[in-house]
């Protein structure tokens, strides 16, 4: 019977294969969306004007080869619609599907010759075709039907009349098994096992899982239960040999039972087995038993292993190499039922390469997955999720080397992996190898999924020799991965803790070079605080410039602040800015607390410091380089005087440790974004080259001239009154300046001379404080202040509820107080630090500055008639815009490195920082 659903692979090629008049434009136009569709008609007319010009064929077929080229390396459905009657025009497009790993589908659209004839001679006069062509096209298309499925093709659906081919109202795409994207965890993800059972137990229930063992009433019980604990909440302060039997189809074949995914409890954890169950332990009968109730009772995902797959194909009756364990498997499966191992063999027979998760940010491969090979289906994916890819050359143990794929990975998603026993689990480029080696006599380690953390249990005992030690994989004495103690079995129990806190070194390593090609051109950097932000290249030039000439080290750079926009202009006479515009905007966007806190004159700094070298080493990767840096708004080294800058980190951190900050937040690193004092420290020349000059110049000149108009003026001569008094005027307007940036500058001849104010306490170990509001951040930096009152300054504050006008007048008051008395003013921020209001992310603060402060930014006559005036014409929308986007790429960089990615992750969002800085907004403002 005609079917009206054909079914196809979500990812697929879909070539129809027709005669001219079998109606393939018709069928596809009705199933499937028109940006699916590649026609080689349309094609024709793209290259040259005319659908039917066949001198344009060749043009046109490389036009539709590249499309479709494009669509499937983007992970896109594609059908191309031409006659594909031959197999050399289906050999191009079948190597494409294979090239990017999707699925080759054929449609057949087999009408009669007559069919075919008649709606040819319908068309237009220019479209028909000699009769002679139809009848070649349908030798073509009988030969086809008997070579599709040697020529690559899995999925053939023969439509054989004009009444098949109508009968077909849908196309229904059959998802890849290894599409989990719906499951977001949190999962357990637990490295090769090899037989090590009791390990494997006393692992899942360091996790908190409950490991049951039943009396088997039937093989399908496997004598144990195993019961998942609850998910938590998320934390508030968080932020083998030979080739396997190989697949085309990830779809085909229905997998092993996953029960009713944990009888309903999507709050609990599902743990995800990554292979290798079997082989060199002394239990994997049991091992199997476990896992295999735990994925049928869906509180578990497994994928194979190739030590899984060769045990399959034994139990499948090949022909394989009874080696590397495989014999000890063998041997402790002799005794078990046959009934179980046919239970083994039809869960490992179910088990899909791979998992892409939690809407694509996590994949699970036992050997591991590039990214253009993630969530695709075909051989070469299961072979590379098996057993990853080798150089062809073999190392001085005798086994293959191999190719290192994620020192190139460059993917958003993280990568779970195992199939190469490392000594300890450790991040490089946002994958992670979580095999560390228990059946050697290492442990066996889970990574809690999203938490990042790893949890790891010692190996009782050696089982297996290793042919080649555990630490092999580094070149370097210096660079070799060991536990603390140096010896895996030491350890007492379980070992728990947030992978940031492992040994970095393979990650240090790779980010020792960075490529220029990350940071040039026109960029789009993605960010979770706004949907992307843009650098234009010439942008990315100047920051390019900066960046490689005066900047430090990049591994330094963990973040740099955004600029700040000053308020909407004020209305008030002899007033740019009051906090009265500020108020409104928060109020206007449905903010209902704001921050207000004194706006100290010093230059902006951020402080990476750490407890010790040590801790600098492991986190940053940097040897040799101190505790810390204190570096300005544009990466720069704020310290020019070596031996102060040593004195001012060390005098920091033992702030530090007397306040029990490293203790109290459980860290050895810290970032702190600071306002460091005198003004004049940093911008000493400055002072002296522009500020002070232009009062010295004034202050000289304009009491001459005073006395010759006041002379002037006694003598009656016509407009010397008015001019005598502009120049007083001028005069007083400079002395006013001149004591405006003196409040600002004091010498510097030792440490004692400067002050920090840190206000925000932006990360330390394993977290960021965005989620934090600034009133935390003041009360957590005031107590540290409290610890040397010599070096450190609190910021005065006071929390401003809009809806209380009395609240709100006396903070105008306090600004009114604070101007008055020579202060530059306050900076209002809304109580949250991440502001979301109406219309989505608000300016995470906004400078309002005082009458006097102002002088030094415009000058000492922007008060005089007329100045003001122009003045007041101000736009402020740029410069917002632009604190929008750097805060975004700020808050972006700092999460990027907390959370381990590459340093060309992190260092994209610093860049972006800096190259957004060279953008044409008034510096004024």
């Amino acid at each position: 019977m005609p079917q009206d659903t054909l079914k196809v692979p979500e990812l697929s090629l879909i070539i129809l294969i027709g005669s001219t008049g079998a109606g393939k434009s018709t069928f596809a136009r009705r199933l499937f969306k028109p940006t699916e569709i590649v026609s080689s008609d349309a094609c024709r007319g793209l290259v040259a004007d005319d659908e039917n010009d066949q001198s344009a064929s060749k043009d046109a077929f490389e036009l539709l080869h590249y499309l479709v080229a494009k669509r499937l390396k983007r992970g896109l459905l594609t059908v191309v619609d031409a006659t594909n009657v031959q197999a050399e025009g289906r050999k191009p497009l079948v190597a494409l599907a294979r090239q990017y790993h999707v699925l080759p589908v054929a449609i057949v659209l087999d009408v009669p010759e007559s069919v075919a004839q008649e709606r040819n001679a319908q068309r237009p006069d220019r479209r028909r075709l000699g009769r002679h062509v139809i009848a070649r096209h349908r030798q073509d298309l009988r030969r086809s039907l008997r070579s599709l499925k040697e020529e690559g093709f899995r999925h053939i659906h023969h439509l054989r009349n004009v009444g098949e081919i109508d009968a077909v109202q849908s196309i229904t795409r059959d998802r890849l098994y290894n599409n989990r994207q719906e499951e977001t965890g949190p999962f357990d993800i637990i490295g090769d096992v090899h037989g090590c059972y009791e390990e494997l137990r006393a692992l899942l229930e360091q996790l908190g899982y409950q490991v049951l063992e039943e009396p088997m009433n039937d093989v399908r019980d496997l004598g144990v239960r195993v019961v998942a604990p609850l998910a938590s909440p998320p934390d508030p302060l968080s932020g083998g040999e030979g080739a396997p039997e190989m697949r085309e189809m990830e779809s085909s074949g229905p997998p092993f039972s996953t029960g009713e995914g944990g009888r309903g409890d999507e709050a609990r954890r599902k743990a995800i087995f990554l292979g290798d169950l079997v082989d060199r332990g002394p239990a994997s009968p049991q091992v199997l038993r476990l896992v295999m109730s735990m994925v049928r009772d869906g509180i578990a995902l497994c994928v194979p292993g190739n030590h899984d797959i060769k045990l399959l194909r034994h139990l499948n009756g090949k022909n394989v190499t009874i080696n590397h364990g495989l014999a000890e498997t063998l041997a402790q499966l002799e005794p078990e039922p046959e009934a179980f191992k046919s239970e083994v063999r039809r869960f490992l027979d179910g088990l899909v390469s791979h998992y892409v998760l939690d809407g694509g940010k996590l994949v699970v491969a036992h050997a591991g997955l590039p990214e253009e090979m993630q969530g695709r289906g075909s051989g070469a994916v299961r072979a590379f999720a098996l057993f990853g890819e080798s150089t062809g050359e073999i190392d001085e143990f005798g086994l293959p080397v191999r190719y290192e794929w994620a020192r190139e990975y460059r993917g958003r998603a993280i990568v779970a992996f195992g199939h190469t026993p490392v000594l300890d689990a450790e991040w490089l480029n946002n994958t992670i190898d979580l095999d560390t080696g228990c059946v050697f006599g290492g442990r066996l380690t889970a990574l809690r999924y999203p938490e990042r953390e790893l949890v790891a249990v010692p190996a009782a005992q050696v089982y297996c020799e290793p042919v080649r030690p555990l630490n092999y994989r580094r070149s370097s004495a210096d660079s070799v991965v060991r536990v603390p103690d140096g010896n895996p079995n030491d350890t007492n129990g379980a070992e728990t803790r947030t992978t940031e806190s492992a040994l970095q070194t393979a990650q240090h390593e790779q980010d020792d070079l960075l490529d220029i090609r990350d940071v040039t051109g026109k960029q789009f950097i993605e960010t979770r605080l706004m949907r992307g932000v843009t650098i234009r290249e010439e942008n990315a030039v100047a920051a390019l410039e900066v960046m490689s000439r005066f900047a430090l080290h990049p591994k330094w750079l963990l973040y740099l602040p955004p600029t700040m926009s000053p308020t909407e202009t004020s209305a008030l006479p002899d007033l740019l800015e009051h906090p009265a515009e500020a108020f409104d905007y928060y109020k206007r966007l449905g903010v209902e607390r704001v921050v207000c806190e004194e706006k100290h004159m010093g230059s902006r700094v951020v402080v990476v410091l750490g407890r010790d070298e040590a801790a600098i080493q492991r986190r940053l990767g940097l040897v040799g380089e101190g505790i810390g840096k204190c570096y300005t708004r544009t990466g720069r080294n704020f310290f020019t005087d070596a031996a102060l800058e040593t004195a001012f980190l060390a005098r920091l951190r033992d702030a530090l440790s007397t306040a029990g900050f490293w203790e109290k937040f459980d860290t050895d690193w810290v970032c702190l974004d600071a306002e460091l004092l005198p003004w004049s420290a940093k911008a000493q020349e400055l002072v002296k080259t522009q500020y002070a000059a232009v009062a010295a110049a004034a202050l000289a000149a304009l009491p001459q001239v005073e006395a010759v108009l006041t002379e002037a003026a006694a003598r009656n001569l016509d407009g010397a009154e008015a001019l005598l008094a502009r120049t007083t005027a001028r005069r007083q307007a400079a002395t006013h300046y001149a004591d405006a940036y003196r409040r600002y500058c004091w010498p510097v001849l030792s440490l004692d001379d400067l002050k920090l104010a840190p206000f925000h306490l932006l990360a330390t170990e394993g977290r960021t404080y965005f989620d934090r509001d600034h009133a935390w951040h003041m009360e957590t930096l005031r107590s540290l202040a409290l610890a040397d009152p010599g070096l450190l300054r609190a910021t005065p504050y006071r929390v401003v509820p809009l809806q209380d006008p009395a609240e709100v007048e006396a903070a105008i008051q306090w600004w009114t107080d604070l101007t008055a008395a020579g202060g530059e003013g306050m900076v209002v921020k809304p109580y949250d630090f991440v502001p979301q209001g109406k219309g989505g992310l608000l300016q995470p603060a906004l400078k309002c500055r005082g009458r006097e402060y102002l002088r030094i930014i415009y000058g000492p006559d922007y008060l005089l008639p007329g100045n003001l005036d122009r003045l007041r014409q101000r736009n402020v929308k740029a410069k917002r815009n632009l604190a929008l986007r750097e805060f975004a790429l700020g808050v972006e960089g700092l999460e990027r490195f907390v959370a381990g990615q590459p340093l060309r992750r992190v260092h994209q969002c610093v860049f972006g920082v800096l190259a957004l800085e060279s953008e044409a907004v008034d510096p004024r403002l």
